[in-house]
């Protein structure tokens, strides 16, 4: 089948095809014919040589007829055609065997020799498959130097990298051309697959200004966070887009297409190595166990809930007040999850009675504490909803859960708890006190347990999910303080560490997270703004705000007197804080609880510093209280 560049773009009609077909299989027998006889057929075999190819081509049309391998789309041959063409083929190499069997029998000849019907059914087959082929080929080749309009460069060189080739080449709308693959390993820079060159990782910045690249695919899916923020740097510097493949599991039939092809979130900059989980260690914990979780329906506490399903807990309770988010992680633990043994409870933490009642009658044996207000400006402006919620809601759980014998108890607090600047932080450090001090109280067999992390990616109110916004509105995305930093962890991955803390723990101890590095906020905006495909200044600008009441510059994970003390998990570390002891320390929150409901927010904050000697506001209304506080740690 010659191949016409001209027609490339048209669909060539079934029947020229077909013709094509007989023409190809006309030359494949005549070839055979002179192949066997080393071009020198006897004067016999001459004669008999018409008859020979009548009976060939017939028998290739009446097969190529009923096995219709002229229907498909020549440019978009596949296996199933290629397949096809060998069974059909094949088949009519079959039935002429038959009919030379049968005139062997009538009349004492062959039609066609036996060894001649062998190499014409290799010739035809392999002609017929072979220009096929060829004429994909050059028909993408042709349409990608068409349609291409932007230069293409792929981080890896294995299967997943040259199936995203594949991809791009095969989509007839793509407008992207593959000009290179990216890789760390030296050894195989200057190689080529597919005619592509490999191209080190160093190289990277030259062959993005020598091939004009304007977009470069991440398909490894196993490459460093470290790695990953090289690469974007680099491509943040020439306006050259990253995108990356979803898992193959979310392929289409399993198979990956350019409309898949996602473009680079932040999240993929910030998440580190999987957490490894003694599941055996887990399940002997969690299993078969009624398990509380307050503030179910919020990102930590879902998915808490989510991870707990693994553990065949006998019961979850999901306690919370939001109606809506609760009836969609009810819906997902049931439909996505498979998990059915769970109750929902509307209600609120600082509702005493009920938390009883909840207690009374589906007794839990491990309570996760997730619920809490944690917005540090709403709660600066209002100190007596952080008090009422945080410190008197997580009391009120806390000695329910010792009436009730609770087995463990695991508060989850926040680095703003260390050396408090807002009143957000310092409700926390209040509620972690309360609860520690439970912990060594007489005739309390409950292990209260405290965890602390920094920001969670994704979660409800954080910075990422309103910079989406912000970007999605055009702009600006506001940055408090050029200078900010903050510790960041994958919702996923500060659960799993509250749930392998919360099972190592034997009571009283404070659990701090390995945070990695802290990321700069402004950098992250700028970061963000380049992954949506956009430029800094140009299209979306950064606008600074100054710092929020009641915000640090930088966030702590311990105090300044704390250290800490190793576990067995390299990730999780454990406080060394200052016990208090419950009878003493349980009065002045008693009292602080008492005059939160009079809304006098001074006095509250005031008292709020008496038992959080440690408590400096930052950028407040309240600061005027840190001169007069004198007042000696409880």
């Amino acid at each position: 089948m010659t191949p016409n560049i001209n027609i490339l773009r048209r669909i060539t009609p079934r029947w020229v095809v077909f013709l094509i077909d007989i023409v190809i299989c006309i030359v494949s027998i005549v070839l055979a014919y002179y192949l066997r006889f080393n071009f020198h057929p006897s004067e016999t075999e001459r004669e008999l040589m018409p008859i020979a190819i009548l009976t060939v081509t017939a028998i290739r049309a009446i097969s190529f007829l009923i096995g219709k391998t002229y229907s498909g789309m020549v440019r978009f041959t596949g296996t199933h055609d290629i397949i096809r063409i060998l069974i059909v083929i094949s088949c009519g190499t079959a039935a002429l065997v038959l009919a030379d069997i049968v005139t062997l029998a009538i009349i004492g000849k062959y039609i066609v020799p036996l060894s001649i019907l062998i190499i014409d059914t290799f010739i035809s087959a392999s002609t017929l498959i072979f220009s096929r082929l060829l004429i994909k080929i050059l028909y993408a080749d042709y349409n990608s130097q068409q349609k291409a309009s932007n230069n293409v460069l792929i981080y890896g060189m294995g299967a997943l990298a040259q199936t995203t080739k594949r991809a791009i080449e095969r989509d007839r709308r793509s407008q992207y051309r593959v000009v290179g693959f990216i890789e760390h390993h030296k050894k195989v820079a200057g190689n080529k697959i597919d005619g592509i060159k490999i191209y080190h990782i160093k190289d990277l910045e030259g062959i993005i200004e020598e091939r004009n690249v304007s977009l470069l695919i991440i398909s490894e899916r196993s490459l460093s966070v470290a790695r990953k923020n090289f690469v974007l740097e680099i491509c943040m510097a020439h306006n050259v887009e990253i995108r990356t493949i979803p898992e193959v599991s979310t392929w289409v039939n399993g198979e990956l297409s350019v409309n898949q092809i996602r473009k680079f979130k932040i999240e993929d900059l910030l998440e580190r190595p999987e957490i490894y989980i003694d599941t055996d260690d887990m399940n002997r914990n969690l299993s078969d166990k009624v398990i509380m979780v307050t503030g179910a329906a919020g990102s930590i506490g879902s998915e808490i809930v989510r991870q707990l399903t693994r553990f065949s807990p006998k019961q979850i309770i999901l306690f919370d007040c939001a109606e809506s988010p609760l009836y969609d992680i009810e819906l997902e633990i049931r439909e996505d999850y498979r998990f059915n043994s769970i109750v929902i409870v509307i209600g609120d933490v600082r509702d005493k009675v009920l938390v009883e009642q909840v207690f009374s009658k589906y007794k839990p044996e491990i309570v996760y504490h997730a619920a809490a207000y944690k917005h540090v400006p709403m709660m600066e402006n209002h100190p007596s909803e952080a008090v009422i919620t945080n410190v008197m809601g997580s009391k009120i759980l806390a000695d329910t859960a010792v009436r009730h014998n609770v087995g463990k108890f695991v508060m989850i607090s926040t680095d703003k708890a260390v050396n408090p600047t807002n009143v957000m932080g310092a409700s926390k450090r209040i509620a972690e006190i309360y609860t520690q001090s439970l912990n060594n109280a007489e005739n309390v067999s409950t292990q209260f347990i405290t965890t602390r992390f920094g920001n969670v990616l994704g979660s409800n109110g954080s910075v990422i999910p309103r910079f989406r916004k912000q970007i999605e509105a055009g702009g600006p995305l506001t940055v408090t303080d050029p200078e900010i930093t903050r510790f960041f962890m994958t919702i996923p991955e500060a659960c799993q560490l509250v749930l392998i803390a919360g099972n190592m723990g034997k009571g009283g101890e404070i659990f701090i997270f390995d945070m990695g590095q802290p990321v700069k906020i402004a950098k992250l905006a700028e970061k963000m703004i380049m992954l949506s495909g956009l430029k800094v200044g140009t299209d979306i600008e950064i606008k600074y705000t100054g710092l929020r009441p009641g915000e640090k510059l930088y966030e702590e994970l311990l105090a300044t007197k704390e250290n800490t003390i190793p576990t067995e998990n390299k990730k999780i570390m454990v406080a060394k804080v200052r016990v208090y002891d419950h009878s003493e320390i349980a009065k002045p929150i008693e009292h602080l609880i008492e005059i939160a409901p009079n809304r006098n927010d001074m006095e509250i904050v005031a008292e709020m510093k008496k038992i959080v000697p440690e408590f400096v506001s930052n950028n407040s209304v309240f600061e005027e209280l840190d001169k007069n506080n004198k007042t000696t740690p409880c």
